[in-house]
Formats: C-alpha cells, structure tokens, sequence
C-alpha cells in the first residue's frame, strides 16, 4: 500500500468525505496465485512468486486499495502452527491445520508460543524482511500486523464444533484457551511492529464471533478482541463474514475502527447496529456476484449497494469477505470503475 493509499484509508476510517468512494479488497492465497497464474503451494513457497504475484495485481488495479498489501500468510495454518498444530499442505488447495487439542482439559496444558522462534511465524518475517526492500523500491510500505482472531485460533486447535460446545460444557478451559491464544496475539501484533516500523495498522480475522449469541459472544468474544485491538495504531480492521448482527454493536467498544463484514446483512444495518462509528468495507457477494456473475451482474450490485446510501462516508465499497477464488480481471475492473462512475 503506497502513501495515497494509506491516507485515503485512514481518511475513511475517519469519517472524511472522500470523491470518489474508495474500493478495497483483502487478497491472499485463496485468489492471487491462481489469478497469476501459480499454484497456491508455488506461492507459499517461492518468496519471488509471492512478490511478482503482489506486484502484478497491484499493476493491474493500481486506483484500488489491496489489505492488508503483500500478506505474508501460510493461510489458515500461520497461527495454529506456533500451538503444534500441523499444517496440511496440497499442490493447488487451501492448506489446513490439524486439531492439537483432543479434549477440553487439554487446554489448560497449553502453552503461549514463542512469536521469534515457533511455527511458521519466523517464515512470515523473514519473508517479508527479505522482500522489504523491493516493496519500497515499488513505492509500498508494510502497513499491518495480521492475524487471526482468538476465537479463530482456538476453534483450529480444537475443532469448531468442539470448540463451540466447550464453551458451554468446559468455560473455565475455555477461558484459559482465549487468554492463551490472547496473549500470544498481543506478543505476535507487537513482535511484527517491532520488525516493521512502518506498520500503523492491525489486521485480525474471526469469523467464529458469527456462530455464538450475545451471552457468549459478551463473555469469551468481546474481552478477547478488545484486548488483541489494544494497541496504540491508526487503524484497526476486522474481518467477520459470518452474520455480525449480535457482534456488531461491540466493535466500536472492542476499539475496531474498520469492518469487512459479509453478504448476510445491508449496509443501512450495519450502520444502524455500529451507530454509524466503525468504518464499513462491503458488500458485494463475493462468490455468486464477482466471481461466478457477469459484469452487468457486477454493475447492478454496485448500483443496488450505493443507491440507498445518501451518506456515504465511513465506506469503502468492496465485496462481503475477501476476494473470492476464480474473481476474474473484468469483474473486478468493473466494480472499480462502477463505484468511482456513481460516485465521483
């Protein structure tokens, strides 16, 4: 992400008024390898492929904004992988992570990681570290510290549907797990900002916060997040594609300042249940609409999404998660150009 960008973004989360509305979009392994032609293993493995493939979308949609910009990820396995989770890897499929954990008691064993030295977290940095200099040769800056969300990780490291009744049948462990996995993601946010001074952004994605009811979430979700979101940077971005209906009104208070939020519910809804504070990136359905629809299917979404919003600050139009696989360039080149067309 170059200057422009970064302060465009900021100016959003902000509440400025901003002409045309920006676009943005989180790429990562599941569409950018295979939109430029690699397989998603070549892409873990190859930091040259990992920059050229960056690079190339950045070329190719350069009035876009691309977040977190160069994520450096082992997909779902980058964080579960420091607990002894282990990552299953195929040729041109979604790695995965195993279950470390068997049994709800199991968890009060765990032990908080080692962000310098455990798991894939030391080829996260050190990919980046390597490439950094080239990123900012090409006019970019690393701008966040990612990672998933605590519910996230613990649902990888015991099963989701484990996970989910454990919180009912095993509280206690259950807290002990979310205050484990917290305060590995407050050492592995601050260990990535000490690397990367330029980084004024934190990036988290949980999309089990979308499977508990409000009693949950207000007892094992919005404690955990706020302290994960505690931290002294510009902007901070949530990414929750499941229903947020019960969620939504806690984020101002987790400190998230920036949503991308899913297909389930409208913008109007979402300002109502945010009280219009958070920053909202969405929500054009990601699969059905900009992956599988036609261009015109992509216009008319855009058209439906804007037409009711008479204030359209605190929004950044894009599609309800992160970019779907098999998104080709025409769809995406049409909704950018759709949105600066209506708003400009």
């Amino acid at each position: 992400m170059n200057d422009q960008q970064w302060n465009m973004l900021v100016a959003a989360v902000r509440g400025e008024p901003l002409c045309p509305v920006p676009t943005a979009f989180i790429i990562d392994s599941p569409w950018l390898p295979g939109w430029a032609g690699h397989s998603i293993l070549d892409y873990f493995t190859s930091e040259r492929i990992f920059l050229e493939d960056n690079l190339k979308a950045i070329a190719a949609f350069p009035d876009t904004i691309f977040l977190p910009g160069f994520w450096s990820e082992y997909g779902m396995c980058t964080e579960p992988s420091a607990f002894g989770s282990v990552p299953v890897w195929g040729e041109d499929e979604f790695p995965f992570a195993r279950k470390a954990l068997n049994t709800p008691e199991e968890a009060m064993r765990l032990e908080k990681p080692d962000v310098r030295k455990h798991g894939l977290l030391p080829f996260v940095i050190k990919r980046l570290q390597h490439l950094e200099p080239e990123i900012e040769r090409a006019g970019h800056k690393i701008r966040f510290a990612v990672a998933r969300g605590p519910l996230n990780i613990a649902s990888f490291l015991m099963g989701t549907p484990e996970f989910l009744e454990a919180i009912r049948t095993h509280p206690e462990e259950m807290h002990h797990l979310l205050t484990t996995v917290t305060d590995f993601l407050i050492d592995w946010i601050a260990y990535q900002r000490e690397c990367f001074p330029s980084i004024d952004g934190i990036f988290l994605l949980d999309d089990i916060v979308g499977f508990v009811g409000r009693r949950d979430f207000e007892a094992f979700g919005l404690p955990y997040l706020k302290r994960a979101f505690d931290a002294d940077v510009t902007v901070k971005f949530f990414h929750n594609d499941a229903p947020a209906k019960i969620s939504a009104p806690y984020l101002e208070a987790a400190g998230i300042n920036l949503f991308n939020f899913g297909v389930q519910h409208t913008i109007t809804e979402m300002r109502t249940w945010t009280n219009g504070k958070v920053a909202l990136m969405g929500n054009i359905p990601p699969r059905d609409v900009l992956a599988a629809g036609t261009p015109e299917d992509v216009r008319r979404a855009v058209r439906d999404l804007l037409a009711p919003l008479e204030d359209r600050s605190r929004l950044i139009v894009s599609c309800g998660g992160g970019m779907p696989p098999q998104a080709p360039t025409e769809n995406l080149r049409t909704l950018i150009d759709t949105v600066a067309e209506l708003t400009a």
